[in-house]
C-alpha cells in the first residue's frame, strides 16, 4: 500500500465485496451445474465445472484477504444465483459465460479505482482480470461447433 493514500477506500472495498459475492456465487453455481450433467461426456464435464467450483473459492478467499488487509469487512453475502433452469451442457456454457463475464466486468471497476495509485491492488486486479479472460475464453472455445475459428461470443 501507498503511503499516502490516493485512492477511494470506500469504493475500492464495495468493489472487493462484490467481487467477493460473485465468486462465491460462483462456488454454488459451478457446483450445481455438476449435478446436472448427464450423458457420456458426464465424467470430464463434471471435473472440469468442479474445478471451476474451486477456483471460485480460491478467488473469494483472495479477496476476502484483501478486504481485511485494508481493514474492510467481508460481506457474506452472495452474488446473483438465477440460472435458466436448462440443463443442457450449451445452457450451463452460456450461464457460465455471463457469471466469467460480470466477474470481469468488477474486476476491471477495481483496476479503474487503483491503476496507478496502489501497486499491490493493482497488481491483483490484472492479474484476476488475466485470469477471468482465460476462462472466459476457454468456455467460449467449449461453446464453438468443433473446427469453428470463429469466437462464439465477444470477449
Amino acid at each position: 500500500m501507498t503511503t499516502g493514500q490516493d485512492w477511494d477506500k470506500a469504493a475500492v472495498l464495495a468493489t472487493l465485496n462484490r467481487i467477493l459475492e460473485a465468486e462465491l456465487a460462483g462456488v454454488v453455481r459451478y457446483t450445481h451445474y455438476s449435478f446436472m450433467v448427464f450423458g457420456y461426456g458426464r465424467i470430464p464435464i463434471v471435473h472440469w465445472l468442479r474445478e471451476q467450483a474451486t477456483e471460485s473459492l480460491t478467488h473469494a478467499t483472495e479477496a476476502g484477504e484483501m478486504i481485511t488487509l485494508l481493514g474492510g469487512h467481508p460481506s457474506l453475502g452472495i452474488g446473483r444465483l438465477l440460472e435458466s433452469e436448462k440443463h443442457d451442457i450449451g445452457a450451463i456454457l452460456r450461464e457460465s459465460l455471463d457469471h466469467e463475464k460480470a466477474a470481469l466486468g468488477y474486476y476491471r471497476q477495481l483496476l479503474a479505482l487503483v491503476e496507478g495509485r496502489d501497486v499491490m491492488l493493482e497488481e491483483y486486479a490484472r492479474e484476476m482480470i488475466a485470469a477471468e479472460s482465460r476462462h472466459i475464453g476457454e468456455v467460449d472455445k467449449m461453446l464453438r461447433n468443433p473446427g469453428d475459428l470463429k469466437p462464439y461470443a465477444v470477449l
